[in-house]
């Protein structure tokens, strides 16, 4: 069951993964502003870790379960992100194999509307948080 309310990752930070801005149908969409501390180079190119973690996060919320954790993800890192750009993911449920397997399709753009990447995440929904005994 998705909700409009998010469950899950709550603590995660909006200066380096994002910030929600909604939630549901089986999608979320989460928004990120690529900041200095990003950057990798003097031309200004953001580590694409920060784009993935946003993809991720945002996949994530699409499922919105507390217990979500990501098991695979097959990506693809299309344009260059750069200093100051503003990147949004969508993350839509492809497949819910089951109660505990859901595969997500997350596609980020710029604010040119440009696809910057795209990824399938394969999540699993677990019975208790992974790191509970």
């Amino acid at each position: 069951m998705n909700t409009n309310k998010q469950t899950t990752h709550l603590l995660a930070s909006k200066k380096l993964i994002g910030s929600v801005v909604s939630i549901g149908n089986n999608c979320a969409t989460v928004k990120l502003t690529i900041t200095k501390e990003m950057i990798v180079d003097t031309y200004n190119l953001s580590h694409g870790g920060f784009v993935f973690g946003l993809a991720d996060y945002a996949a994530m919320v699409a499922i919105n379960k507390p217990t979500v954790v990501l098991g695979k993800a097959t990506t693809k890192f299309l344009k260059p992100v750069i200093l100051n750009d503003e990147v949004t993911a969508v993350a839509t449920i492809s497949e819910n194999l089951n109660e505990k397997k859901v595969i997500v399709f997350a596609v980020v753009k710029n604010q040119k509307n440009e696809i910057v990447f795209e990824g399938e995440f394969v999540c699993f929904v677990l019975e208790k948080h992974i790191l509970e005994d």
